[in-house]
């Protein structure tokens, strides 16, 4: 069986590949904790995978840390649950 084109090798090409994890998890969402953020925003802004990465954490329901470019919290604002389930279903779909 081939695999999956973009899907299931998205990871091999997300700019954060190189980058310590830790740092799309801050502590909080206060204080230098926003600097962190901000931080790995910029490393994902910069990613061909941005999209297949958000929608993984939408469909995976990731309650935590920076996925696609944005924290959990934005990712709960931004996408009530009709929303994230078509866009984790397709990832080429617009918020």
């Amino acid at each position: 069986m081939a695999p999956r084109p973009i899907e299931g090798n998205w990871r091999v090409r997300a700019a954060c590949q190189s980058t310590d994890p830790d740092l799309f998890f801050p502590a909080s969402s206060t204080g230098k904790s926003l600097e962190q953020a901000a931080e790995a925003k910029a490393v994902c802004a910069h990613c061909l995978v941005r999209r297949q990465c958000l929608a993984f954490a939408l469909r995976t329901r990731q309650a935590h840390g920076i996925w696609g470019g944005l924290t959990g919290d934005e990712r709960n604002l931004k996408t009530p649950d009709r929303v994230a389930d078509r866009f984790a279903r397709n990832p080429a779909a617009t918020v």
